[in-house]
């Protein structure tokens, strides 16, 4: 469990497999928020009722809905009218008197909840603050609270964002994703 934070019994991540549990090894998504805690190069573009936030990686894209919508219920649960999860569940976001940027998620997918491979649940709340430091660097704050997995509610990174250059392009090609675990991580591994 991270630091300070109890995990309940039975729910730790796999760090240890010499093939590696992280799901980019096969051109799966990241996951969030492990996502957010990679130094991921990424842009925030402003629409009238949403931010679109764009990752280099996949140039994969989440809707952080600004149009006061609420977030779903029971993602995930049994009625047939209950939202399924996704991979990096439903967000709303909104702008503080003191400018600092608030989003928050629940619904992501069971995956990894920080760099160290700590796990999170389906019923994870997942809060981000983004906050300007100084016109280059944007500070990013992301916690969890996750009752089903941890004893109490803990941060999960706090990171700056340096302002950089444009988005490069990077994908995960299924070929060279297979080739790697073949001759890099089986042999590793043995």
């Amino acid at each position: 469990a991270p630091p300070g934070v109890a995990a309940k019994a039975g729910r730790v991540a796999d760090r240890n497999n010499a093939l590696g549990n992280a799901p980019w090894y096969t051109c799966n998504p990241m996951g969030f928020p492990r996502l957010l805690n990679d130094d991921e190069p990424m842009e925030l573009i402003m629409a009238p009722d949403r931010v679109l936030q764009v990752f280099q990686w996949e140039h994969r894209m989440r809707m952080l809905w600004t149009d006061g919508r609420a977030l779903p219920n029971d993602v995930g649960g049994t009625d047939p009218q209950s939202p399924d999860a996704r991979w990096y569940g439903y967000s709303i976001a909104r702008w503080t008197d003191d400018g600092t940027f608030i989003v928050e998620t629940v619904g992501a997918t069971e995956t990894w909840g920080d760099e160290e491979g700590h796990p999170h649940g389906l019923g994870a709340r997942i809060e981000e603050r983004y906050r300007l430091i100084d016109k280059d660097t944007l500070e990013l704050v992301v916690s969890i609270d996750d009752p089903e997995m941890y004893e109490k509610p803990f941060a999960a990174s706090k990171q700056q964002l340096k302002r950089g250059k444009e988005l490069r392009e990077q994908l995960c090609v299924p070929s060279l994703a297979l080739q790697y675990l073949e001759l890099v991580a089986k042999p590793a591994g043995r």
